[in-house]
């Protein structure tokens, strides 16, 4: 497994420290074992975790700006967890409303020694914490439900960041929310089939 996922950094061209993919493949190990029992993922194959969790995450890192970010719907920590890894210098918050999952986040973090992810079990419209830098949402309703449930987390420069499939610019438009584009950014995910882009957004209030 390090050596596929060797390959796909270097398709990806992200550069790492050893300790930083052993623990992306640990995660991805922990995320196999577990989900036989949790069904934490629809994606079987731990080489498809790679590709489909691991690398979609990471490719996201980069257009990144700021410190503190919170993964909303996060999931068996999707992106947070992967991007924790790779950005040991920022602060991730993780928050998901299914206990299962949560609890799998706290062992995988316990395991892989990650100190920088806090876990919050919640529904994202009563986590009253704000001033995140970013927000981020990967397979996340509509933008538009993202926007609604997330307004009050971002600080006054924060940003929305959406890991999407295609780009739906009438979903953009949707926006009920006083909210700008700020970017649209094709990634290149190596080795996954179908398209995928990073939605940033901006309040304008």
């Amino acid at each position: 497994m390090k050596a596929k996922l060797d390959r796909l950094l270097t398709q990806a061209n992200i550069q790492l420290t050893e300790q930083q993919k052993d623990q992306l493949v640990g995660f991805v190990r922990l995320l196999d074992k577990w989900n036989k029992v949790y069904n934490l993922t629809s994606v079987r194959n731990p080489d498809e975790m790679l590709v489909k969790h691991i690398l979609d995450s990471l490719v996201v890192s980069e257009h990144l700006q700021g410190e503190k970010f919170i993964d909303v719907g996060t999931g068996p920590g999707l992106p947070g967890i992967p991007l924790a890894i790779v950005n040991p210098d920022k602060r991730f918050f993780v928050l998901d409303s299914l206990g299962k999952r949560i609890t799998f986040i706290k062992n995988a973090l316990r395991e892989l020694g990650i100190a920088n992810v806090t876990p919050i079990l919640n529904r994202v419209e009563e986590y009253t914490e704000n001033e995140f830098d970013g927000v981020l949402s990967r397979a996340f309703a509509s933008l538009n439900d993202m926007v609604n449930w997330c307004y009050h987390l971002p600080n006054a420069n924060g940003k929305f960041y959406a890991l999407k499939g295609v780009y739906n610019e009438v979903e953009v438009q949707a926006v009920e929310k006083a909210v700008k584009l700020a970017n649209v950014i094709k990634l290149n995910v190596p080795e996954l089939v179908g398209e995928r882009h990073l939605v940033v957004l901006e309040k304008t209030e």
